[in-house]
């Protein structure tokens, strides 16, 4: 059984036709009748509303079927580097990948990410140069691409037979056969096997020959035969091809034109002949409940079970939990035990999932992925297993947000619902956050990009039917003092019975960092400790409320050298005011300096748009630190205040095609410009 199963999933940058090679799968093998495209909205797989409207793959969709009597499950992913973690968390329960490639753009930015990710977890893969029915196809410098972008050690086991408007075959240089499709017709089935054109031959020849140099480096068998002088056989071409691929040694490339079904039925046989299945990949390791022992089940349905849940997605009548089970069974209607959470869950109905249909099945065995509903605690990266032979395999690690927008209820009747409903999206989506901001009490959502933050908007609007109002966070500024004063607070009143009586001399300066320092010089005992603390409390909550400007007071000092105390009439109460009044005299003798936060950005970007991205941080008001070498590219060091960097991450995008990355952090508050102080200054009051 296992070794029949083939679990792979379709990745690529955007565009490359991901979602149009599972269609054309799905109807070679007879899952689906009518054909739908991505761009009339109709495709089998984008069966979100939102993926329909915007033709784009946002969630990783399952599918299952049946080609040359091996079960496949297929997992089709995203493109968008916003939705990246859809890619990430499928790719720890795949088997083996394919990788497609725009046959004009060659390998692009979200290429290279999602090769990242396959050599993360160690999935092997096929490269598929898509559309070479394209004006300005090249196969020769796609393939290229692959090196030079990927690093990839590839080996072309077809070549095209014309290309652009001229593709009309393939050369099979494994079976040295030709492949011919007719124009008249998008049939897959309609195709011709026959002698390879004169025209290509020659060179079919000289690839046939650099393919089997470099597998006679891996297969003593093949190398043997080659050394006899005789043509091997497609069998043990096929042998030493798989067990490379499988190794991770070399990545084969197809070629086809999805769109117009030429070269699929090819890709599916490549994908039964060279991607591993459940047994080829092994046991796959996990760790006691101790977390130091690692252990692994072999993947046999008669082995311990051991499942790990990659996804989970919100219904309203219950989560759709997706699962790969690496060994063991999993049964319907019975019990799992959560290594997280330390407790059994009831797994309900088990199915098997077509897009968005299901179909129910009694039991899920190692080397299926399947969704099961029932599961009300589990989240991605769970482990389910037997409580007496106990394994987990770890959570899932995402990249964190980049990007963070404000949200909040039309109507304050929904905020209660609008934390819950953020709270189900946040738990589908591990790279969506949802925090309050203590300072200015907005509730923030963070996410990949804008495109994730706008389509989790419509969600909300929707699927949730919740009416929202969105804008971008306050920037949290900061102040401090000018300088140093000395102040006598009095806070003294007396209406009749016990009065109000406190005095402090206190000692306000301004000192590095973010810090608040209180220090007691009092001499004699004039003001007890119990009082000290209420004149602290009372200058702290002023900093803290910011004043008249709103603002938090940082990096401040102050120093209580002298007071009185009576000994009716003073109280906490009265050395909190006396604090207040204290800090709030010295900020109008004073005045205080605005302060913005500044951000350390890292940019890593090709040495061509060196130039643009420190032209686009110097636009920002960002402070060049360093520019250096990061392998192949540039990596740029700048500070860059906070209020500069909305939509940073779509920017970056535009100006470096796509290929630029960048990291930020914190790095302190800087003083605010005059003119951005007093436009500040307007807006707050």
């Amino acid at each position: 059984m296992a070794e029949r199963i083939r679990n792979i999933g379709i990745v690529a940058h955007i565009d490359s036709g991901k979602t149009t090679i599972t269609e054309r799968m799905l109807k070679v093998c007879g899952k689906i009748h009518k054909l739908g495209e991505v761009h009339d909205g109709e495709a089998t797989m984008d069966f979100m509303k939102e993926e329909k409207e915007r033709g784009i793959t946002i969630g990783s969709a399952a599918t299952y079927f049946e080609w040359d009597r091996h079960e496949f499950n297929l997992i089709d992913t995203p493109g968008h580097v916003d939705f990246t973690a859809e890619v990430e968390r499928s790719c720890r329960v795949l088997d083996g990948a394919i990788l497609a490639i725009d046959s004009v753009a060659g390998a692009q930015a979200q290429s290279e990410t999602v090769n990242r990710q396959l050599n993360k977890y160690g999935v092997p893969r096929l490269a598929f140069i898509n559309k070479m029915d394209r004006v300005g196809a090249d196969f020769e410098k796609a393939v290229e691409s692959l090196k030079k972008n990927l690093g990839l050690a590839v080996a072309p086991i077809q070549v095209p037979v014309g290309e652009g408007q001229d593709f009309r075959g393939l050369v099979d240089l494994v079976a040295m056969e030709q492949v011919s499709f007719p124009e008249d017709s998008d049939d897959p089935a309609e195709f011709e096997r026959g002698p390879v054109e004169p025209e290509v031959l020659e060179l079919a020849e000289t690839m046939r020959m650099n393919l089997l140099d470099v597998l006679s480096l891996h297969c003593d068998e093949l190398t043997e035969v080659l050394l006899e002088g005789e043509e091997p056989d497609a069998e043990l071409v096929r042998k030493a091809l798989r067990e490379m691929t499988i190794e991770g040694a070399i990545v084969p490339v197809l070629l086809g034109s999805a769109l117009h079904n030429r070269g699929v039925p090819a890709l599916l046989d490549a994908s039964v002949d060279y991607l591993p299945n459940p047994l080829d990949k092994g046991a796959v390791e996990g760790f006691a409940p101790s977390g130091e022992e690692s252990i692994a089940f072999a993947p046999q349905a008669e082995e311990p079970l051991g499942a790990l849940v990659f996804k989970t997605v919100h219904y309203s009548t219950g989560d759709l939990t997706f699962i790969r089970v690496f060994s063991g069974t999993l049964h319907a209607g019975k019990a799992a035990f959560n290594s997280r959470l330390r407790k059994h869950e009831r797994v309900g109905q088990i199915y098997r999932i077509h897009a968005g249909s299901r179909e129910s099945i009694e039991c899920a065995v190692a080397g299926q992925i399947v969704a099961c509903v029932g599961l009300k605690k589990s989240a991605t990266g769970d482990t389910l297993c037997a409580k007496d032979n106990q394994i987990t395999y770890g959570s899932t690690t995402f990249a964190n947000p980049v990007i963070s927008m404000a949200v909040e209820p039309s109507t304050n009747a929904d905020r209660d619902r609008l934390g819950e409903v953020l709270g189900i999206i946040s738990r589908e989506d591990p790279t969506f956050r949802v925090n309050t901001d203590e300072e200015t009490g907005q509730t923030i959502m963070s996410g990949m990009g804008e495109l994730h933050l706008e389509v989790v908007v419509h969600r909300l609007r929707d699927d949730f039917r919740l009416q929202v109002i969105t804008g971008k966070p306050r920037v949290s500024y900061r102040q401090t003092l000018n300088r140093g004063v000395t102040i006598n607070s009095r806070h003294v009143k007396q209406t009749g019975g016990s009065g109000q009586f406190a005095v402090a001399e206190i000692e306000f300066e301004p000192i590095e960092g973010e810090e608040f320092e209180f220090e007691d010089k009092i001499k004699g005992g004039a003001i007890t400790a119990e009082f000290l603390k209420s004149v602290r409390k009372g200058i702290e909550d002023y900093c803290i409320s910011g004043g008249k400007r709103a603002a938090k007071i940082q990096g401040l000092r102050a120093t209580v050298v002298d007071g009185k105390m009576h000994d009716v009439d003073s109280s906490q109460l009265a050395f909190y005011a006396c604090g207040v009044k204290a800090v709030r005299a010295a900020e109008e003798q004073c005045g205080l300096t605005l302060l913005e936060p500044v951000m350390r950005v890292v940019v890593t970007t090709p040495d061509d748009y060196l130039g643009a991205v420190i032209g686009d941080l110097n636009s920002r008001a960002g402070v060049i630190i360093q520019i250096g070498d990061e392998g192949q590219d540039k990596q740029v060091t700048a500070r860059v205040p906070l209020r500069n960097l909305p939509a940073y991450a779509t920017g970056l995008r535009s100006i470096t095609s796509g290929r630029g990355d960048y990291s930020m952090e914190p790095d302190g508050y800087q003083v605010v410009p005059e003119d951005v102080a007093n436009e500040i200054g307007g807006e707050e009051s």
